[in-house]
């Protein structure tokens, strides 16, 4: 781990920790140093992440021990309905191309933030965001080899073609990568704010794009767009009470499986054996089976949170685990009447703020914004075109969403924390929560321990890392479960980051993981002005 009295800085790319760290330096606050952090990861991991997408935050207040939660996910456009799509002749939700577009919600997420917690001048946060945009980058390993799977997708569309596929290929491990267009649109909202992306240049550059493929995106789609506060929901796992944020996020995905994992002693011979990984695969497919049932904007539907992350419920459904065989067919439980990335910071006076942002897949619908140099989101592809689902699709709706922002705290301990990657986020939050409370691991140990994933195949396939002790591997493969191993250290684990602040010391310790390019950078304390020490 990382460990100093000072702030702290967690992200998946070491320069975007640096820029961090160094708004921390200048006297910026956790939400700004997060928000510099963010803006840079959006340059240097533009398949990922970036203004074309959407945002979660949860902040905790160390001076009150207040917990914020921040939903800046976007809506569908007015008129992306079903009825367009069948218009169309299109009978399932598109997963690419501009009908696969929602509002972006990031840069409204980073304003509402910094009204409230901000210190510095916006525009400051956006300096190394900028610079990095204009002069270059040096493209790290990871996001070389995301860069080039996506390379095929994003070849259709010319303006995708010219601003990320230099040379007709994505760039190499080592390649200065440069986006002026970015540049420009970064120093447009480093000094409008968010009116020049939701109503001035950016806006019209959007609209412009959505127009000539065919959208339906409006200028009022983008001006009438708010990102909303919300109030994190929580369970107790054990003495540790952990926080995640409510629907349209599938953050209760990871409460009632930890809530079904409580019911059950941890192993004795660790983690990686076979009890505990059989009753973490079982608690998570049952968890998974009820938020896809259930889950969806509950400003269309009656969400029941309260229920599925409810302990009576997760008894129940702790009492479907066989000990001694995997289910392959769960249903959800009868109720009673992600490409991504995510940052943590920790600043000197122990504010946490735990932040996940995302395109979803690779460069998110594949379309990019002419002359801005930034590719849409295609969250719209995670509705559901059936009707009686919660999740279906509808004008100003805002759709199901895979990012999840985490915070758990005991007594003087309080953690922000998150594993980016679709759908394995809530098992990957479950996963680390009980390395640390049920196996006393520090946080960056937590982080690195072998991970298992959701397959797309489903049922009982799952995906684990070869870490897992191979007699382990063949008892639960006598049980029931199909697996596909990985490679030691797999990026469809997720990447994952965290930060803890221990409220008695006031000492400040970081984590990033293994599975990413980034690294957890301590903020650098005030050197210049210092005296000598004496005997």
């Amino acid at each position: 781990m990382v460990v100093t009295p000072y702030g702290i800085v967690a992200t998946s790319y070491v320069q975007a920790s640096q820029a961090g760290a160094r708004i921390l330096e200048q006297g910026g606050s956790a939400i700004d140093a997060g928000i510099a952090a963010n803006a840079v990861l959006g340059v240097a991991e533009p398949m990922m992440n970036g203004i074309g997408g959407d945002l979660f935050a949860i902040y905790w207040d160390a001076k009150t021990g207040k917990l914020y939660g921040l939903n800046a996910s976007g809506w569908a456009p007015k008129g992306l309905t079903i009825d367009h799509l069948e218009a169309k002749g299109i009978h399932s939700m598109p997963q690419s191309g501009i009908d696969s577009v929602t509002v972006p919600g990031a840069v409204d997420g980073w304003t509402k933030l910094h009204d409230k917690f901000g210190k510095l001048a916006w525009r400051e946060l956006f300096q190394p965001a900028i610079y990095y945009a204009g002069h270059g980058y040096a493209v790290p390993e990871a996001i070389s080899d995301y860069w080039e799977g996506a390379a095929t997708d994003l070849a259709p569309y010319p303006e995708s073609r010219r601003v990320y596929l230099p040379d007709g290929k994505a760039p190499a491990t080592g390649q200065i990568f440069r986006n002026p267009d970015l540049a420009h649109a970064l120093t447009i909202i480093a000094e409008q704010g968010e009116a020049g992306f939701y109503k001035g240049d950016i806006a019209k550059a959007i609209l412009k794009t959505s127009s000539e493929l065919g959208g339906t995106m409006t200028a009022d789609d983008l001006s009438q767009y708010s990102a909303e506060w919300v109030e994190p929901i929580s369970t107790r796992y054990r003495d540790w009470t952990v926080y995640e944020l409510p629907p349209n996020g599938d953050g209760m995905a990871a409460l009632e499986m930890l809530n079904i994992m409580e019911n059950f002693k941890p192993a004795t011979d660790g983690p990686m054996s076979v009890p505990e990984l059989h009753t973490r695969i079982e608690a998570m497919k049952l968890a998974y089976a009820d938020v896809k049932a259930y889950d969806g904007d509950p400003k269309f539907a009656s969400i029941p949170v309260a229920q599925l992350i409810s302990k009576p419920f997760a008894a129940t459904r702790a009492g479907l685990i066989d000990a001694a065989k995997a289910n392959c067919e769960v249903a959800p439980g009868a109720l009673p009447k992600s490409d991504t990335t995510y940052l943590s910071v920790v600043d000197r006076e122990g504010n946490i703020l735990s932040l996940i942002q995302s395109n979803y897949e690779a460069f998110g619908s594949d379309v990019t914004v002419k002359g801005v140099g930034f590719a849409l989101q295609n969250r719209g592809g995670l509705f559901s075109v059936d009707r009686k689902s919660p999740d279906a699709l509808a004008g100003h709706k805002r759709p199901f969403h895979t990012i999840i922002p985490a915070f758990m705290e005991h007594g003087n301990q309080h953690i922000g924390f998150g594993i980016m990657g679709g759908m394995n986020q809530p098992l990957a939050h479950a996963q680390f929560v009980s390395n640390i409370v049920d196996y006393h691991m520090n946080i960056q140990a937590a982080m690195e321990e072998a991970r298992f994933t959701v397959s797309g195949k489903l049922g009982c396939n799952i995906l684990i890392e070869s870490r897992v002790p191979p007699a382990s591997l063949e008892k639960l493969t006598a049980m029931g479960h199909v697996f596909d191993v990985r490679k030691e250290y797999s990026t469809t684990m997720g990447r994952g980051q965290a930060v803890l602040h221990d409220s008695s010391t006031s000492i400040n310790f970081g984590a990033s993981e293994p599975r990413a390019d980034g690294a957890a950078i301590p903020e650098t304390p005030p050197f210049s002005g210092s005296t000598s020490l004496t005997k």
